[in-house]
């Protein structure tokens, strides 16, 4: 029976330690008077100057780049266009076999005659009080419904070829007729080739990216045309940055001077901040662990003492923010350090340790 007894009690004392999760404790010990100290981290503020340009690279591509697909499946039937065809805007460049969708729309035409027939025998007889309302109410249901199958039908039918969305080049054939096509598997990728269509792709990393707005001008430099400088106005800045190479993409709009470009094409770029209230001469990047009780373009962080064992909170305002940083533009001006780790367990009369 004892053995019984520990059997039984062993997993209850399991799941009742499991129940019970303690919050973690911030990292702290006590220093030789007693007094309790917690271990925090700093770093080290980067200063930089926003007047100077910054070089970048990338490649050329159109903005008007679509991949072009069927709504609905089916077999492809014909294929129109060829790699490195030029097509204008609303042109036929393939279309699927339509045996099925129309056997589909003929099918759906059919439901609404039946519907209709159904529905009219029923309202006479209804003259006649020989059938209920509810029964016209049903069949008049029956025939919206058949109607709207019909436009479905039809809808799939209109959307079982592709149209070029705008005049280009076919720069990538991605099918071949008599395949199935799966519905929106891209059969085709057409380039646009309109004079304000070739942008630069560039990637940043944070501490160039904060530095720059839409608008900001830039020149690009291509290898295909050495000694030629092209002008260019930022379009677009990622608000994220790519997972793979960790940089934010910058697309920068070319003006071409009437040269043929491609995609692909190799670019040198030098980007050029406006002046902005977010570029000033005192602006430093800190890691955006240490900024806290944020409220939207004001903050505090804490900042080690002169003693080293005590800690300042000090405002600030932010200029920009990234995934990993933060562009502070008043507050830290005459500050080497800032607390990261730690920095969520501080108060103004904590005591801290410095560790590596």
């Amino acid at each position: 029976m004892k053995y019984l007894s520990l059997f039984w009690l062993l997993p209850i004392l399991l799941v009742s330690s499991c129940g019970k999760k303690e919050s973690p404790a911030p990292p702290a010990a006590k220093d030789q008077n007693g007094s309790l100290e917690i271990a925090v981290k700093t770093v080290p503020v980067q200063a930089y100057s926003a007047a100077s340009s910054i070089p970048a690279t990338g490649i050329v591509s159109s903005e008007t780049e679509s991949r072009l697909s069927f709504k609905t499946g089916g077999i492809i039937q014909k294929i129109y266009a060829d790699e490195g065809d030029r097509v204008q805007k609303g042109q036929l460049l393939a279309k699927l076999d339509l045996t099925e969708i129309t056997a589909q729309v003929t099918q759906a035409q059919f439901g609404i005659d039946k519907a209709k027939r159904d529905l009219e025998r029923v309202q006479n007889l209804y003259r006649d009080s020989a059938a209920t309302l509810e029964q016209v109410q049903n069949l008049s249901t029956v025939l919206d419904l058949a109607k709207q199958s019909h436009e479905i039908a039809r809808f799939n039918l209109q959307y079982s070829e592709i149209r070029a969305p705008h005049s280009g080049v076919v720069i990538k054939k991605l099918s071949n007729e008599g395949e199935l096509a799966a519905p929106g598997l891209p059969i085709l990728a057409l380039q646009g080739t309109g004079p304000a269509d070739w942008i630069a792709r560039l990637g940043l990393p944070d501490k160039d990216r904060v530095r720059l707005r839409p608008g900001d001008g830039a020149d690009i430099r291509l290898d295909a045309y050495p000694g030629e400088v092209f002008k260019g106005k930022i379009s677009l800045i990622a608000p994220v940055a790519d997972p793979m190479s960790g940089l934010y993409s910058v697309e920068v709009k070319l003006e071409t001077k009437g040269k043929t470009l491609a995609s692909g094409m190799f670019a040198k770029a030098e980007l050029y901040p406006r002046n902005t209230a977010t570029a000033g001469s005192d602006a430093v990047m800190i890691p955006i662990e240490a900024v806290i009780e944020g409220d939207g373009k004001r903050a505090f962080v804490f900042v080690p003492g002169e003693d080293g064992n005590s800690v300042r909170k000090i405002p600030v305002l932010i200029g920009e923010l990234t995934n990993t940083h933060a562009l502070i533009v008043q507050g830290l001006e005459d500050v080497n350090a800032v607390i990261t780790a730690g920095s969520p367990y501080l108060n103004e009369r904590s005591k801290i340790r410095i560790v590596e």
